[in-house]
């Protein structure tokens, strides 16, 4: 939808969700493939230039037959599923074919370490698994901690002991076979999400997330359709890849693209110019790294739209694109636990700063500590009511921490915004102590966690320390133990240290050295005291 401020505010008022009982995405995809069997939904390219194109009758078949190989294994309906997959277009088969089965994706990220794996399997019941060659060490680690028991590998060249290959399941299983009905309120995925306290909570998301994807981020954020080439940079392990991959490329039947390979500015500038890619969605990160290029405008894009989702992106990166391409970025705003919350509309005057406006459909509120909304100027946590179809459903069998996360008769989101005359928001920061950087969300708890399992390190606070590039970086203030000398060769050991036991995004960039760290009475690290410090005088424009 391009913006038009009368229409704007006729979609807020007359905005009804309607969500079909009977949606799930398998149906949505295979109706694509129905009408346009052809038409390609994936064009994937690696780091060496390797190319594939994937249509969508070919996908439909390939989710059909692993889902029928599923259900050959004894799969049942609402079992958990772990993926550890990187960019491939096996990894919407696996997904999809998950769905066939009605199983419940639980994605997981490619960088996880195998005691992550382990608990997530763990926490969700999942006995099975569906991995790349690429990642198969680290899960192969994880047996005999956890319930996983039968172990699928994609992309092994032979027989792996153990395991069973993706390749052989699919193309033995049958295509035609039956699949299990699912409906929009049958489970769909459980997403993994980093809190203030304790290990990452377990998001429980229903097929009908996929509706609202398609009703609410595609229409209002990207004004995708069929005709559209999306690259969205993500990968597999993340909501972000539910919200565009999959809730917006493949709801909306438009073309996708794939890159399996770092972030490099000329490479990426290149596949855009070459896969003539009309919408680019990227984290800040890479958006700011882009404006370090010499000369972006030499490449002939035919791109209409750049997104940028994960935090805030400054005025600079923004002006350098419009420079180079005609094209404005435009932020949108969401979580792990939602759809697109807040946006810039297509076509909307992007203000430097601004979220951009309340996405018609969710029904934003801004609210004070007692849960009351706050009048127009003043700060106040982004939050929603509970059983919008905007938001998840509560977490995996933990009653406990749905009673927790919707008290107050709200969702709260933990982020702050203010809203000015026009209606636009302006995030003011987090209410809790979760980082934000470079489009990742990292609990404090989880390398504080980290840090405390090395001999060196007695106590240890983790903040948010800001960061031009990165928007923000883990900052970790370390108390050593008796006998240990800060110095640069014990940094980095302890940066390796955190990067063997967690995932490595998760690793403090820096580290302070002090004798104590500031706590409550009752015991608890200050960490807002310590943030507030890191924050003095910094601009997040």
């Amino acid at each position: 939808m391009r913006y038009d401020k009368a229409l704007y505010r006729k979609e807020i008022e007359a905005f009804r969700w309607e969500i079909p009982d009977d949606y799930n995405i398998v149906d949505v995809v295979e109706g694509h493939a129905a009408r346009n069997p052809d038409k390609v939904a994936v064009i994937w390219e690696d780091a060496r230039g390797n190319e594939r194109r994937v249509t969508f009758a070919e996908l439909v078949e390939g989710t059909r037959r692993f889902g029928s190989a599923l259900i050959g294994l004894g799969v049942k309906k609402a079992d958990p599923i772990l993926h550890v997959l990187p960019r491939l277009p096996e990894a919407h088969m696996a997904q999809l074919g998950t769905f066939v089965a009605a199983g419940v994706a639980v994605p997981c990220s490619e960088m996880l370490k195998s005691k992550e794996i382990a608990y997530r399997s763990q926490v969700s019941g999942a006995k099975a698994i569906v991995a790349d060659v690429s990642t198969a060490e680290t899960v192969e680690a994880a047996r005999g901690d956890c319930p996983l028991e039968t172990f699928i590998v994609i992309g092994s060249e032979g027989p792996r002991d153990g395991w069973l290959r993706f390749e052989d399941l699919v193309a033995e299983a049958d295509p035609s076979a039956k699949k299990v009905a699912i409906a929009a309120d049958d489970p769909m995925t459980i997403n993994f999400t980093s809190g203030t306290t304790g290990n990452p909570k377990p998001v429980v998301h229903k097929h009908r997330w996929m509706y609202c994807h398609n009703r609410v981020t595609a229409r209002y954020w990207y004004d995708a359709d069929e005709s559209d080439v999306i690259w969205a940079t993500t990968a597999p392990g993340w909501a972000k890849w539910f919200w565009s991959p999959i809730g917006v490329s493949l709801t909306t039947g438009a073309t996708q693209f794939m890159y399996n390979g770092r972030y490099d500015a000329d490479r990426y500038l290149e596949l855009m110019e070459k896969h003539r890619i009309t919408k680019l969605c990227a984290t800040p990160t890479e958006y700011r790294l882009f404006v370090q290029h010499p000369d972006m405008a030499k490449h002939d894009l035919v791109l209409k739209d750049a997104l940028s989702a994960g935090e805030p992106l400054n005025v600079e990166p923004i002006e350098a694109f419009k420079r180079a391409f005609g094209v404005t970025i435009r932020d949108g705003y969401g979580q792990t636990e939602s759809i697109c919350l807040v946006c810039n509309l297509p076509g909307m005057p992007v203000k430097p700063g601004a979220m951009g406006m309340p996405t018609p459909g969710p029904g934003v509120v801004l609210i004070d500590l007692d849960g009351v909304p706050v009048s127009q100027g003043e700060i106040g946590e982004i939050a929603l009511e509970p059983g919008s179809p905007a938001i998840f459903d509560g977490y995996w069998k933990a009653p406990d921490l749905d009673e927790e996360v919707f008290a107050g008769g709200w969702y709260r989101t933990g982020d702050l915004a203010r809203m000015d005359d026009d209606g636009y928001l302006f995030f003011e920061g987090r209410a809790d102590d979760v980082i934000l950087t470079s489009g990742y969300r990292i609990g404090p708890f989880e390398v504080e966690d980290a840090l405390v399992s090395h001999p060196a390190v007695v106590e240890a606070a983790a903040v948010a320390s800001p960061h031009r590039e990165r928007g923000e970086i883990v900052k970790a203030f370390v108390v050593l133990a008796a006998g240990r000398e800060p110095s640069e060769e014990l940094t980095k050991e302890l940066q390796d240290h955190v990067k063997s036991v967690t995932a490595p995004y998760k690793y403090p960039r820096a580290i302070e050295y002090v004798t104590e760290l500031p706590k409550t009475t009752s015991g608890k690290i200050k960490r807002a005291e310590l943030k507030r410090k890191e924050w003095e005088g910094w601009d997040r424009r």
